[in-house]
């Protein structure tokens, strides 16, 4: 058993709350365990000047830590990136572009902001599962306004995070369990099984071929589970809209 009463395999409760901002194009907010994020999309008739003339679009992300997301103040975004939020948004963004065929999109882009309320390890994989919520969401709006001719999104996408903790390899690490971990690992895959990306380090120890079999194993399970959240969830907002 883990610090939390959960079993190795077992995610943290999760939540989807969708169209949480009824100004936004598509919203959710997503909480895991005790991290909660706030992930929008939003539409712009517009696409980056490498695109202009191609006849599709873009789909990319930005990502923030609230200042009281974390028991010692974060310092709000600047003049100088933080290079973590950074890494972390070029993955949403990667995560999130895997989803969508940018043709069926059109000359337009989708900003996808998410912006980390409380934050209790996973923000990032946190943020991707959300993040594909909103974008759906989105693009269902897109297709019902009669601006796009056929769904963009093609995949469902979510990730989750895995790891070694006292030599055990568990599901959706808290933070005290990132913490500490031995190794830590952050897996992002389609509704197919297919890996979009995988994140593995070594932390405190190294991993063998058995230990990532196990990683992989336990992170396919996790998927499966948050990829059934985010399918209710879209049938929720549908409901709530019809």
């Amino acid at each position: 058993m883990r610090l939390d009463g959960r079993k190795p395999d077992q995610l943290r409760p999760l939540t989807l709350i969708p169209g949480f901002i009824s100004s936004a194009d598509g919203s959710v907010l997503i909480q895991c365990g005790q991290t909660r994020v706030i992930c929008t999309a939003m539409v712009e008739e517009k696409v980056p000047p490498f695109l202009e003339g191609k006849d599709q679009g873009w789909v990319t992300a930005e990502y923030a830590m609230l200042p009281g997301s974390t028991r010692t103040r974060k310092a709000r975004g600047g003049s100088k990136p933080d290079g973590r939020g950074v890494e972390i948004q070029r993955l949403i963004g990667r995560s999130l572009r895997a989803a969508v065929d940018l043709q069926k999109l059109g000359p337009r882009t989708i900003t996808l902001d998410c912006d980390v309320i409380e934050a209790d390890g996973g923000t990032r994989t946190a943020s991707i599962s959300g993040a594909y919520v909103a974008l759906a969401l989105c693009c269902d709006k897109l297709l019902q306004q009669g601006l796009v001719q056929e769904n963009p999104v093609i995949h469902q996408v979510a990730a989750v995070s895995v790891g070694k903790v006292e030599d055990t390899a568990v599901l959706d690490l808290n933070y005290p369990e990132d913490a500490r971990a031995q190794v830590d690992m952050n897996v992002v895959m389609n509704e197919r099984g297919d890996f979009i990306e995988l994140q593995g380090t070594g932390e405190h120890d190294t991993f063998d071929e058995a230990d990532l079999q196990a990683f992989l194993r336990l992170a396919k399970l996790g998927i499966k589970e948050i990829m059934a959240a985010q399918t209710a969830a879209c049938t929720e907002n549908d409901a709530q809209e019809g």
